[in-house]
């Protein structure tokens, strides 16, 4: 018995130079799971306990699991202890994505919408908060002003003292621009120079490593550290993007971070991309505050070998994900996304119409916004402009500024104005949106908007919307691929050449 098991441990070895893979290889899916089932059978062979009783109706993981604890009890209590932690590393792992990814991506959160309004002001009282934040604090807002306060001021306001006028108008508007070209200069430079794997959405480079793929680096610390910091710079710098993309590159550095700490995972390649699949749906969960959906997208687009234990541990990964989010609050709206849609009247057949026109462009522009991108990226590689990526995102960002910042629904984020669309019109909203006439002779009350005529603002604010949907269907056609962290399809990132 001695010698067969002998010869069992030295057939168990790995060769010299086989086990691990080079770059731009491949893995072999059957070696890894071969190298799984080796290292269950080892466990039984160690154990001092007759392992007879695992038959018919006993699943393989709970024998293995009773007979390692067994066999490591009697040893000493820090083998019982590693015993534990290999056998619930899988979930231990998965709470650790969620805890990150939904930390990170409430640091995001925060981060973006402080930058998003330093480009216009800054509160006196914290710099560190953001135009809403800032007026939270204040006990000096009037109603009539009730979207300012003392405590914020612009750029104009704060230098000058004067709050109107073509001066003040004009001081703002390069300061905008400024804070735009330095915001969107430093992203495209860190992306360069430390972690050139940061730049583009990183979701097809996800579903490349989850089908087997090896890109050393791609998921190291590097490039979660720069996509993170480049992530809100990219966003605040008003670039038409956003950071939904990114977050999945995020959850899966962050899953390939705590991967390394256990060595089931770091020494089997198949082991790893379960993680990375849980991690996928964890980014999903917490850009768009959907756990089920997160599960779904990682199985259904991402996702090549998806096991049942994968599926719950995913759920699981997501659930952690949205509940940290929800628990830091980035939007002060005890929600997971900043806009959300509430119903209190039921929908009416005659809505349907617009619904489906609203289909049918979508569509058409989709498929539009598809061709002419990928004319435009075809295009760049034979211009003067494709050989220098850090110039294009900069000329990029100044036209997106120069030609935002007149709007006022265009020069905030995208998010923000997304979220005053799907706001409801009350007594406190001071939107254009919401400027309906008030007659007091109804017979109806104030906050009933639909028997109410629309005021001159909401004429304004239609118009401004329209011009809003056209630059924006322009500019994001050039906007998407360049170098920066952004959810896009980049097709390249940087290469030795650039």
């Amino acid at each position: 018995m001695n010698g067969a098991g002998t010869l069992m441990d030295f057939l168990d070895e790995p060769f010299p130079d086989v086990g691990t893979y080079e770059d731009f290889h491949t893995i072999d899916w059957l070696r890894e799971k071969s190298r799984d089932t080796d290292r269950h059978r080892k466990v039984w062979r160690s154990a001092d306990e007759p392992w007879f009783w695992c038959g018919a109706g006993v699943p393989l993981t709970v024998c293995v699991v009773v007979l390692q604890i067994t066999s490591k009890s009697r040893e000493s209590i820090w083998e019982l202890i590693k015993s534990l932690l290999d056998a619930w590393s899988g979930w231990v792992v998965m709470l650790l994505i969620g805890l990150l990814s939904g930390t990170l991506a409430g640091v995001i959160d925060l981060a973006v919408d402080w930058m998003t309004d330093l480009k216009e002001g800054v509160c006196l009282s914290a710099f560190w908060y953001s135009h809403e934040q800032c007026c939270w604090t204040s006990n000096e807002t009037t109603f009539a002003d009730r979207d300012k306060c003392p405590q914020w001021q612009k750029w104009a306001e704060l230098m000058t003292g004067h709050t109107e006028g073509a001066g003040a108008y004009l001081l703002n508007y390069f300061l905008y621009i400024l804070w735009a070209l330095l915001f969107s200069f430093l992203a495209v430079t860190l992306v360069r120079v430390f972690a050139p794997y940061a730049c583009g959405s990183g979701i097809p480079e996800i579903k490349t490593i989850l089908s087997g793929f090896i890109i050393r680096g791609y998921l190291g610390k590097w490039t979660l550290l720069i996509k993170t910091v480049t992530l809100v710079l990219a966003v605040s710098s008003g670039l038409s993007l956003g950071k939904e993309g990114p977050l999945v590159h995020v959850a899966c550095c962050c899953g390939n971070l705590f991967c390394s700490l256990f060595s089931k995972y770091s020494k089997n390649e198949g082991k790893r991309r379960e993680v990375l699949s849980a991690a996928a749906a964890a980014g999903v969960s917490v850009a768009f505050g959907a756990p089920i959906g997160g599960v779904l997208f990682s199985l259904e687009e991402v996702s090549y070998y998806f096991p049942l234990k994968t599926l719950w541990r995913s759920f699981f990964a997501a659930l952690v994900a949205a509940f940290t989010l929800r628990s830091i609050n980035p939007f002060g709206n005890s929600r997971l996304v900043l806009f959300y849609v509430e119903y209190h009247t039921p929908w009416y057949m005659a809505e349907l119409v617009p619904f489906i026109l609203l289909g049918v462009f979508g569509g058409l522009w989709g498929t539009l916004f598809i061709r002419a991108n990928i004319a435009w990226c075809r295009r760049r590689k034979t211009t003067q402009l494709g050989k220098y990526p850090v110039l294009e995102v900069i000329i990029v960002t100044a036209i997106t500024a120069v030609l935002a910042y007149p709007n006022p629904y265009t020069r905030r984020s995208t998010s923000e104005l997304i979220s005053e669309l799907f706001n409801d019109c009350g007594a406190l909203e001071s939107s254009q949106l919401c400027d309906y006439i008030n007659n007091p002779n109804m017979s109806r009350p104030v906050d009933d908007i639909p028997d109410r005529p629309a005021g001159p603002g909401v004429y304004n604010a239609m118009w401004q919307l329209a011009l809003a949907l056209i630059f924006k269907i322009v500019i994001t056609i050039f906007t998407f691929g360049i170098k920066v962290s952004s959810s896009d399809e980049a097709n390249h990132c940087f290469t030795q050449s650039d």
